[in-house]
């Protein structure tokens, strides 16, 4: 199923074992599934555009939009309990992994209902029930967290793993360096997941990165690295299944790079126009979930009415979580002293 641009014809550099590299073709369950993530996405993600220019939030944005398919398909892959470090462009992660809408919304706005009691804000939701353990506001720092998480994992023999995302930035960060490493010599289940759009902030990947990939950096560290077309559900999807099988079984990480585009500039109100255009409309040409939308139904894997019922019930529930956010109350002042320490150091 080639739903997305050809962005990923370099090989793939191996390594993965006989026994986890033979994962099935996906079902429709999971494909539904798959569309069902993504398309919470897209649509949340015009939301928070649109309700962010009305003024009725103030907070900074970073959208995920051309990513959606990334987020989608790793969480599909994972397991409830398992982990999920991410970075404030972690709104497709948050989602994808299953964060509750209302606390999501809630949290964005400030609000005392917010996943982090308002106090957070969106480039810091954190959400432990549903396995986002942090997302932090610093590049390439959630690379060493996870290596944290998935030493737990080691420790409590709970067979969990951790799953760390960032752009391809981050790869030259000397966290990336060093987490790779140390999970390679510790064989820790830790899955870095790349998702190369291109540009780090306004730098493209040719100008900031001399290797050129980011996924033959995994040779370094003796693991295996892939990489894949993000913006395809079923090559991600697989690439996501083998990482995660193989460090389940004891094996190590892995180092996936997702190649895929961020149509929206870095930040909220960047037109991104250091991006050639004729680069940009292919990509937009491309756009990955009305792709796979469209392609579910020419494969008669779902039918109109089945999509347009998902997508309703999906509007509905952001329109909840907007109205919820919005009618509750701020933070009171009390809370400016709670969560900071364990217990209250008397001056």
């Amino acid at each position: 199923m080639q739903t997305g641009q050809s962005i990923a014809e370099a090989p793939a550099s191996s390594g993965v074992s006989s026994h986890t590299a033979a994962v099935g073709e996906p079902d429709r369950a999971t494909l539904i599934d798959i569309f069902t993530r993504a398309t919470l996405i897209r649509l949340c993600g015009n939301r928070f555009a649109s309700v962010i220019r009305s003024g009725r939030i103030a907070a900074p944005y970073y959208s995920p939009r051309g990513q959606e398919i990334v987020s989608a398909a790793m969480g599909v892959a994972l397991n409830s309990d398992d982990y999920m470090v991410t970075i404030y462009r972690g709104l497709h992660d948050h989602l994808a992994k299953g964060v509750p809408l209302r606390e999501l919304w809630a949290e964005y706005a400030g609000r005392a209902t917010g996943s982090c009691k308002g106090k957070g804000g969106p480039m810091h939701i954190t959400h432990p029930a549903s396995g986002v353990v942090v997302t932090t506001g610093i590049v390439g720092s959630g690379i060493p967290i996870a290596n944290g998480l998935g030493w737990a994992s080691l420790v409590k023999e709970d067979g969990k793993v951790a799953v760390t995302s960032f752009g391809d930035g981050a790869s030259n960060i000397g966290a990336f360096h060093e987490g790779l490493n140390l999970a390679s010599l510790w064989k820790l289940p830790v899955i870095f997941l790349c998702q190369n759009n291109r540009y780090a902030e306004h730098t493209s990947y040719e100008l900031g990165t001399a290797s050129p990939t980011v996924a033959g950096r995994s040779t370094s560290y003796s693991m295996p690295g892939v990489r894949v077309n993000g913006n395809d559900p079923v090559e991600m999807w697989k690439a996501c299944r083998v990482a995660i099988d193989r460090a389940r079984a004891g094996e190590g990480p892995t180092l996936i790079e997702a190649m895929t585009f961020r149509f929206d500039g870095h930040v909220f109100g960047d037109a991104g126009d250091y991006i050639p255009k004729e680069e940009y409309a292919e990509a937009l040409a491309n756009d990955p979930v009305p792709a796979f939308r469209k392609s579910l139904l020419e494969g008669g894997l779902a039918t109109e009415e089945e999509l347009a019922a998902i997508e309703a019930d999906i509007e509905a529930r952001i329109t909840d979580a907007v109205e919820f956010a919005l009618a509750s109350p701020y933070p009171e002042d009390s809370e400016l002293r709670l969560d900071v320490l364990l217990e209250e150091i008397e001056p």
